[in-house]
């Protein structure tokens, strides 16, 4: 610092430095003592987490627990009665779905939020249709960048066409296709409300190929479910929450899949 009180260019770089690692250090997701009432009852208490970047977390316990109204936060569906919500380190506020999405935020509900009756390539633009000057969708646009989301993002086993109908493909394939439109705009956090829930075992096991595949990008997953062993076998850390509150946070390798059993079903 020189006489008159300002940084020398070593002292800038080195505080420009600290702002990067810490930035780099920050979480992608963090809530802080966030509380929701609906008139008197608790919906959420004072719940504080954060979701790191590339890790899969695990969102559980059991109905009432206060998972829903959670996730519905995240979506910026519900807006919590207090506490703050940082993306990237940065205080945001997300008051629609519309809010999240541009943060980078997705929500993967169980039935996917498809049309049945239109091709996949029209369900991965689907309000997002690009369009020429007069208003005319480009459809072989679209097609062509089906082809290659299906090819180069999520390889979805049995698809060989983004001509297909939605309505002719499995409940995993149905995941996998929003899995690929929440990728390909630019999502940086997945959160998947119970999918699993009606998929068979080998479905079950082609959707945790896609997210182990994303996560080794760089992107990363919020697992709501009910199924604990399903959570232990892909999640890489678990938040359990009983009543509106946390009542656990570990890792994988600090826990177990008896001691997740045990907290839900105590709570």
């Amino acid at each position: 610092m020189d006489n008159n009180g300002a940084k020398s260019p070593g002292a800038l770089a080195a505080a420009v430095s600290g702002e990067d690692r810490q930035a780099a250090a920050a979480p992608l997701l963090e809530l802080r003592g966030i509380s929701k009432f609906y008139g008197r009852a608790s919906a959420l208490s004072d719940v504080s987490f954060h979701v790191g970047r590339g890790e899969i977390l695990g969102l559980l316990g059991d109905n009432g627990a206060g998972k829903s109204t959670l996730v519905k936060t995240m979506s910026g569906v519900v807006q919590p009665d207090s506490g703050a919500i940082l993306w990237d380190g940065e205080p945001v506020r997300l008051r629609s779905r519309q809010d999240s999405a541009e943060v980078g935020i997705e929500v993967i509900y169980q039935d996917a939020g498809l049309v049945n009756s239109l091709s996949i390539a029209r369900n991965i633009f689907l309000g997002r249709e690009p369009c020429w000057p007069g208003g005319f969708m480009r459809l072989r646009h679209m097609r062509r960048t089906a082809a290659r989301v299906l090819d180069e993002i999520v390889a979805i086993r049995g698809i060989d066409s983004p001509d297909k109908l939605v309505g002719s493909l499995s409940g995993g394939q149905k995941q996998a296709v929003a899995i690929a439109r929440a990728v390909h705009f630019n999502r940086s956090l997945l959160v998947l409300d119970e999918p699993t829930s009606a998929l068979a075992t080998r479905a079950t096991q082609a959707l945790f190929e896609y997210l182990r595949a994303l996560r080794s990008q760089g992107l990363s997953s919020v697992l709501v479910t009910h199924d604990l062993f399903d959570a232990y076998r892909i999640c890489d850390r678990f938040i359990v929450m009983s009543h509106g509150e946390i009542v656990l946070e570990a890792s994988r390798e600090k826990t177990s899949i008896e001691e997740l059993i045990q907290t839900v079903s105590l709570s």
